[in-house]
């Protein structure tokens, strides 16, 4: 099965923008997008002791001079998201560190639904609140909606409203694993729904070839366990208990062993309640006793001793009764040593099965039960090897074909993914590099117990497919396709990552993207491309960057600074909206710290109005959605 690659082989009639955008047709204006994250509160967190970011639709960038505490924001945005929670990120003297964020979460929308899963409630704006608290001695607490939940929520709620990308995404990028994932998320349901029917049909196919390998391998062994449970089940079967049958033999036996004393016992009773049975009237017993006083009383000409005359025939009624029923205990108390002897056989019987298999009758037919079921799991005949080796062949060839459809719709994706990122790369000073994404069988080693034969092939059948991918770099024409790894400078992965993420970001529903320096290594043409491209995308996304680049900076729409002071012994930043004026002395100082020289400033100022007069004059980018 020969690898496939999805590349650039000529050049394409619209923006990869256009291609491969999931959102609605967006205007020119960055008005029309809605600032998810309106808002974002830090205290106490690094070198930042109070901040408040106010964000905007559209391009927001944060700047500052190296340890101002810029990736302290980024740090912020972690936290929000569920991110690990470290004291050490504590600012010194602070008991905790606080990040709140203000999210824009309209009722019915999936972060909405997320809040109101753990009883979050928004405010009547639509803003929902998240707020996360890392303790000095790193204790970790979370809240959304004014409700306490556990840190996993803020994850959720983040996959619905933010994603960071910063360099170690770019690391994370390099391993074949990500970015098979990249592949698959790009290509959308045309990978994944086929990929789902694959695991499924695959977790039965290990099953069952677990289980024919087991029976073969241990076919002694499961044959002596069956013969032990059939032996059991023999003579459980002859025995055949019943459910409680043993508690009523002892109450049984008990009483034809003690009829003597029994019949003792009831006959005086009986006596006393009933008297004599030849009615000797100096015996009149209890019963005989109440009826004579029931005689009196009412052959009284008191009518307070006539009312008590009732009690005492209810009395004599209620003696009656117990007189009738002892008397049917005794017809029915014989001696019977007869019935005696079978109950002790039959008492033996069972505790003779009690000492092998369980302390009670119940549960000896529990174990029969649990060995019946166990017994059909043992079967090592010849006939029930063939028939799982045939159901374990046919889920094979299921499988097979399952993957074979996985990786077509790898390599179809390959393909575009492959050219948009190009195109991307064309606009980012590296006109003459090309990227591809090879689609290659993942071969099975000797002994691999999940290997599969696909086509002429032995390849070793994954959770993900039997497919590895691979993102490479064609330098320039005629170069070696390397991985891009091993084939890209710094500033050239940089900028191939950032392609990527572009392109990735319209099949992308999260609508707030973060990128954390991911232009560095890159510079002079090549940084203001990277600018104009985050610009184009804010159109669609709301886009936060944190920078270093002038050129990048220029671009944005929103600029925040972070700045750091310091009064000997604390040093503090804090985040400040900078207007335009402020803003061509934070670009001076970008430009090689040239922010007290006329020189740098009017630098500053062609840089600003070249990016504003290239986001005025760039085409309205339409996008139409991605095929599902």
């Amino acid at each position: 099965m020969a690898g496939t690659i999805g590349r650039l082989t000529a050049p394409l009639g619209a923006s990869a923008l256009a291609r491969y955008g999931a959102r609605e047709e967006m205007s020119d204006s960055t008005s029309k997008v809605r600032p998810v994250l309106a808002e974002m509160r830090i205290n106490g967190l690094g070198v930042i002791d109070e901040a408040t970011l106010e964000l905007d639709p559209g391009f927001t960038v944060v700047t500052g001079e190296t340890g101002a505490g810029k990736t302290m924001v980024v740090t912020g945005l972690h936290l929000l998201g569920g991110g690990r929670a470290e004291a050490s990120r504590v600012r010194t003297g602070a008991d905790k560190a606080v990040v709140e964020g203000r999210f824009q979460a309209p009722a019915g929308s999936p972060a909405a639904k997320v809040a109101e899963e753990v009883g979050g409630e928004a405010d009547e704006d639509g803003s929902l609140i998240a707020i996360r608290t890392v303790g000095a001695d790193g204790r970790s607490r979370a809240h959304v909606g004014g409700r306490s939940v556990p840190v996993g929520v803020l994850s959720e709620l983040a996959e619905q409203l933010i994603a960071v990308h910063g360099q170690n995404d770019q690391l994370r990028l390099m391993r074949p694993t990500e970015q098979r994932g990249v592949l698959d998320r790009f290509a959308g349901d045309d990978v994944s729904s086929p990929l789902r029917a694959y695991q499924a049909v695959r977790e039965e196919w290990l099953r069952v070839s677990a289980e024919l390998k087991e029976r073969t391998e241990r076919s002694r062994e499961l044959a002596r366990e069956a013969d032990l449970l059939r032996h059991g089940l023999t003579e459980i079967d002859a025995v055949a208990p019943k459910l409680g049958e043993d508690a009523e033999l002892h109450d049984e036996a008990r009483r034809l062993a003690d009829a003597d004393q029994l019949r003792e016992a009831a006959q005086g009773a009986q006596f006393a309640v009933s008297g004599s049975l030849e009615g000797d009237p100096d015996n009149p017993g209890a019963l005989g006793l109440i009826s004579e006083a029931a005689r009196k009383l009412s052959a009284s000409e008191d009518p307070k001793l006539r009312e008590m005359e009732p009690r005492l025939v209810e009395a004599a009624t209620l003696l009656a009764d117990v007189g009738a029923e002892i008397s049917g205990y005794l017809d029915h108390l014989e001696a019977d040593p007869g019935r005696l002897e079978s109950v002790l056989q039959r008492q033996a019987d069972l505790k003779a099965l009690t000492r092998k298999y369980a302390a009670d009758v119940d549960g000896v037919i529990a174990w029969a039960e649990d060995a019946r079921t166990r017994l059909g799991g043992l079967d090592t005949s010849e006939e029930a090897l063939t028939g799982l080796a045939a159901r374990r062949d046919e889920l094979a060839a299921e499988l097979a074909t399952l993957a074979g459809q996985v990786t077509a719709a790898r390599v179809e994706a390959a393909l575009e993914l492959g050219k948009a990122v190009t195109e991307e790369l064309d606009g980012l000073a590296m006109p003459h590099a090309s990227v591809e994404l090879a689609v290659r069988p993942r071969h099975a080693e000797a002994g691999d117990a999940q290997a599969l034969s696909v086509g002429r092939s032995i390849l070793h059948a994954g959770t993900s497919g039997v497919d590895d991918v691979e993102l490479r770099l064609i330098s320039h024409p005629g170069a070696p396709a390397l991985p891009v790894h091993k084939g890209a400078s710094g500033g050239e992965l940089s900028r191939v990552m950032l392609a990527l993420e572009v392109v990735l970001s319209h099949s992308d529903p999260v609508p707030t993207l973060v990128f954390d320096e991911v232009d560095a290594g890159v510079g002079g043409r090549a940084a203001v491309e990277v600018g104009r491209r985050l610009a184009r995308l804010a159109r669609s996304h709301q886009v936060i960057v944190v920078t270093h680049l002038p050129q990048v900076a220029a671009f944005a729409d929103r600029h925040l600074v972070v700045d750091k002071s310091a009064d000997g012994t604390f040093t503090r930043s804090a985040v400040r909206r900078l207007d335009e004026t402020q803003r061509v002395v934070e670009l001076a100082r970008m430009l090689a710290g040239m922010d007290s020289t006329d020189t740098g400033r009017a630098h500053a100022e062609e840089l600003l109005a070249a990016a504003k007069a290239d986001k005025s004059a760039a085409p309205v980018v339409r996008r139409k959605k991605k095929k599902a």
